[in-house]
């Protein structure tokens, strides 16, 4: 993962992947985790997703993971939360309002203790093929035995565009998950009027999985 590159985006302020609303698969998928209240649940590359303040409507300990200063920072100013900051060494700071905590540092460098529950949206797919086997063994790390991750991908011809966001497949997400129970919930097909497909993508799909560990 190229730290300058996404240091960058939120720095100009290029983050288009960025949804200022709750997203919707959020929303709808969470029941199928049969969540409850205590269960700890982590969210990497989290950015100032407003994710974080649904989740934690729900769950007594939520914890995002976030390489950006700028992107914790905004998340906080823009929620009107105030957080205790604390330096946690090797290069980590950590950012906690109620039932919120945010790691703003390195993901492979970030050490927690073991979570029920995972919600990635925009982490695995910022990964390029390179680093995707060793995220997904550090993800799997944080993960309880018995814990769920609701993930979320994208299916697009990776020749046809430069990521991030990058293409992972069907195949791919079995492969980096091998030895866990994986369930596919959703496929998006996006039509023309999609802005990907608007730039030249012959397909663009969003898809969903549940991932038991």
């Amino acid at each position: 993962m190229d730290a300058e590159f996404w240091h960058s985006r939120w720095a100009e302020n290029r983050i288009g992947f960025h949804l200022n609303d709750i997203n919707p698969v959020l929303a709808k998928y969470w029941p199928r985790l049969n969540t409850t209240r205590s269960d700890t649940v982590l969210v990497p590359m989290c950015g100032k997703s407003v994710d974080l303040t649904w989740l934690a409507e729900k769950h007594d300990n939520v914890i995002g993971i976030e390489l950006s200063d700028i992107a914790v920072k905004a998340f906080f100013s823009e929620q009107f939360y105030i957080p205790t900051v604390t330096s946690i060494g090797c290069g980590q700071t950590l950012y906690e309002f109620d039932e919120i905590t945010i790691h703003c540092g390195d993901f492979f460098a970030t050490r927690i203790d073991p979570v029920d529950i995972v919600y990635d949206r925009a982490a695995l797919i910022a990964m390029p093929p390179t680093l995707r086997q060793m995220y997904a063994e550090h993800l799997l790390s944080m993960v309880k035995a018995g814990g769920r991750i609701l993930l979320v991908t994208l299916d697009y011809p990776q020749a046809e565009m430069d990521g991030p966001p990058f293409s992972v497949t069907k195949g791919e997400v079995e492969q980096l998950f091998a030895g866990c129970k994986i369930t596919h919930l959703d496929r998006d097909d996006a039509d023309e009027s999609h802005p990907r497909r608007k730039r030249g993508l012959s397909r663009f799909a969003e898809e969903v999985w549940l991932i038991e560990v």
